[in-house]
């Protein structure tokens, strides 16, 4: 008794006719493409002092999909706003399941570490959620959270 791989490939599926392919025009591989969407969270900046104290984030986005007002923004955020944002998503959108932003951070909040881990996990977290075409069509505090910079959490509750 012979043992057939599981990998194998089958002599039918050899037989089968393939697509017809071509190569792509250079024209192709290097335009803009159907839609695009880019987020970047970078330059965290820590103001105010002792208690006062907060680090905000700015929020770079790129796009050309047509929900969003603007093809390229820039706006600053706090942690709280990205906490209200993520509550007023919830609330919204009850099909979308919202990931979470990364936790808080009770020592040695202010550390460069501590800060570049939060901004990674926020940049991840937007990503995710703008990149949702639910949210992209359905929506109304996304693109104002993204490209507003006049927004405002008490707007939204």
């Amino acid at each position: 008794m012979t043992t057939v791989s599981p990998f194998a490939r089958s002599s039918a599926f050899l037989d089968e006719p393939r697509l017809p392919s071509r190569e792509q025009t250079i024209e192709e591989m290097y335009s803009v493409p159907e839609s695009f969407l880019e987020i970047e969270v970078r330059n965290p900046q820590t103001h105010g002092f002792g208690r006062k104290m907060y680090t905000d984030y700015e929020i770079v986005c790129k796009t050309n999909i047509p929900a969003f007002k603007l093809r390229h923004s820039l706006v600053r955020r706090r942690y709280s706003d990205f906490e209200a944002f993520r509550d007023i998503l919830e609330h919204e959108s009850t099909r979308v399941n919202i990931p979470p932003l990364p936790g808080k951070v009770f020592t040695n909040r202010f550390s460069d570490e501590v800060i570049e881990t939060r901004r990674e996990g926020l940049e991840r977290f937007l990503s995710i959620v703008a990149g949702h075409p639910l949210l992209q069509t359905g929506s109304k505090v996304l693109c104002a959270f993204l490209q507003d910079p006049d927004w405002d959490k008490a707007r939204w509750a």
